[in-house]
């Protein structure tokens, strides 16, 4: 997992990386604009020779780099247009110092606007509307505008800018073309660092190269939209820094779910019985569909052994769609066709041959008989639970006294709506602070809860809240939430059947989420959004994983 670092943390990472380890501010500046240089030119799968950059740079650090990648790109052969928004006098350190070298360069060049490096310093509106009038046609565009010091709208010029942008960005999406591509340095300038939401206009990029490490704005939602595909660049702060930062907000990466499976993997003489077997207590006469995606993902994530524990009535039009491979069981069902209360003791039987349990999809939480099944379920657990939909519903609000533990920890899924339940609350703004409520939800109660949603939030029982990077709008489609709590089951069962004392619940939850994100932008990439299905999810695994660890996955 990578931290998450606020602005203050970052202003505090790079001044020890200068007092402890002697490291100048203008060396570190160079590394931000060699690593931006080699990110844009990946981005563009070409090479940057004779390319033209439009290069907009505010007065401040983020528009030193700006202009220190000017020269970065010129010297590749790029033919860079540098400009500065006030005079390169009223700049300071290291900024100055890299907008005296463009200006210099430009100077020593020809002297003319054709020539391959050009410096322009723009104090007015007016020089700006001269400036891009002849409109020139860039291959990228590149915004060093603010970095991570912007704490209020951004008004005047920069508004205009801003807006001359998203004009360009628009006719170019019109058009159907890929050029120019928009870039920022560190953030979208407009973005306040720290907060989850747009403060004001705002600048929206193809390509975000975040220094050192992300900051919140880069990758909650919906400020993360603005930034597009987001690159972390290391440009030389000891790690030791960033490891004591006190920052417990952590971004999910590849390496996080590729340890998982390694961890995990299958070995030569394992079978069933070794990669756990899933309990999943599921469905109710009208909504049988719950308990077939919940279980079939359980199975396809790698569990050894899937049983669909459902209400009698659903049992056949259960038993009729599921895979064969897993096995189903009937219990006791009220009226209304739902699990009864009378059931407990029959789950009690399956339950003790469970290495982790789930409850929820499809059950129909109305009936108090059904409320009361769930809460004696939970209550009476010896192993892992994983809660979603109805049974989430038919806990909330969260009972006070009811807690997770390191033996059998309590794993909540709950999209928006159903958190607010769990929260005893009724308006959105509730959720205002989404880390915030998470992290003390989770810790109160001693939970790891899975706040689905655009960024999916896990938040484990330590304080740490984990950002999920993987996943589009099309996981929104019916039926993805039942695929996400099997994936997450079948993972859980993996991890305690394999690893024993040694699993983890958070890390097998975190990878679970990440590859389960990864299997919808692959169905994504192949089929589009907007006909995705959860079933194609399911099938999305199987590419996610090999794509992770494509040794573990071949026979040995």
């Amino acid at each position: 997992m990578r931290k998450i670092i606020s602005a203050a943390g970052m202003r505090e990472i790079d001044r020890l990386t200068t007092e402890r380890y002697a490291m100048p501010s203008s060396l570190l500046m160079e590394a931000a604009a060699a690593t931006a240089a080699r990110a844009i030119e990946v981005q563009l799968a070409d090479s940057l020779a004779h390319r033209k950059v439009l290069i907009l740079c505010g007065r401040g650090n983020n528009g030193g780099d700006g202009a220190a990648l000017a020269r970065c790109l010129w010297i590749i052969g790029a033919h860079p247009c540098t400009v500065l928004f006030g005079r390169v006098e009223d700049a300071q350190g290291d900024a100055r110092i890299n907008f005296e070298i463009a200006r210099r360069i430009d100077g020593s060049a020809s002297g003319s606007r054709a020539s391959t490096f050009s410096f322009i310093e723009c104090a007015s509106v007016t020089a700006w509307e001269e400036i891009v009038s002849p409109k020139e046609h860039y291959d990228v565009i590149v915004d060093a505008l603010f970095g991570t010091g912007l704490t209020r709208p951004l008004e005047g010029i920069y508004c205009k800018v801003i807006d001359h942008l998203t004009q360009l960005r628009k006719a170019r999406d019109e058009a159907q073309r890929d050029r120019p591509l928009f870039v920022s340095l560190d953030l979208p300038s407009g973005l306040n660092a720290d907060q989850a939401t747009p403060i004001g206009a705002t600048v929206r990029s193809d390509l975000t190269v975040s220094f050192t490490a992300p900051k919140p704005a880069n990758v909650l939602s919906p400020a993360t939209h603005y930034g597009g595909q987001l690159v972390v660049a290391d440009i030389g702060s000891p790690s030791a820094l960033l490891d004591a930062a006190p920052s417990q907000l952590f971004l999910a990466e590849s390496s996080d779910a590729r340890l998982w499976l390694e961890q995990t993997r299958y070995q030569p003489g394992s079978y069933k019985n070794t990669h756990g077997h899933a309990l999943m207590i599921a469905g109710s006469r009208r909504m049988t569909g719950a308990a077939v995606l919940c279980g079939e993902a359980a199975m396809r994530a790698g569990a050894g052994l899937v049983t669909v524990a459902t209400a009698f009535s659903a049992l056949p039009s259960v038993a009729a769609r599921v895979m064969p491979e897993i096995m189903t069981a009937p219990l006791d069902e009220t009226d209304d066709g739902a699990i009864s209360a009378a059931a407990v003791h029959q789950a009690d039987e399956l339950t003790a041959r469970a290495t982790v349990i789930a409850i929820g999809p499809g059950l129909s939480s109305t009936d108090e008989g059904t409320r009361s099944f769930v809460r004696a379920i939970v209550e009476r657990r010896t192993t892992p639970v994983v809660i979603d939909a109805d049974g989430l519903n038919a806990l909330s609000p969260w009972p006070e006294s009811l807690r997770g533990s390191h033996e059998a920890p309590l794993i909540l899924t709950p999209h928006e709506g159903e958190m607010l339940r769990l929260l005893g609350a009724t308006d959105r703004s509730a959720l205002a602070d989404r880390v915030g409520v998470l992290r003390e939800f989770a810790t109160r109660h001693a939970l790891i809860v899975v706040l689905k949603g655009t960024r999916t939030l896990i938040a484990a029982p330590d304080n740490r809240v984990i950002v999920n990077p993987t996943g589009n709008a099309g996981l929104g489609t019916a039926g993805a939430g039942d695929t996400l709590t099997g994936i997450i089951t079948g993972f859980c069962a993996q991890a305690y059947a394999t690893l024993k004392d040694r699993a983890n619940a958070v890390a097998a939850t975190v990878a679970a989420v990440f590859v389960g994100g990864m299997a919808g932008d692959i169905v994504a990439r192949e089929r589009g959004m907007r006909t995705m299905l959860a079933s194609d999810i399911r099938e999305g695994l199987s590419v996610a994983i090999r794509e992770l660890d494509a040794t573990g996955e071949r026979p040995s």
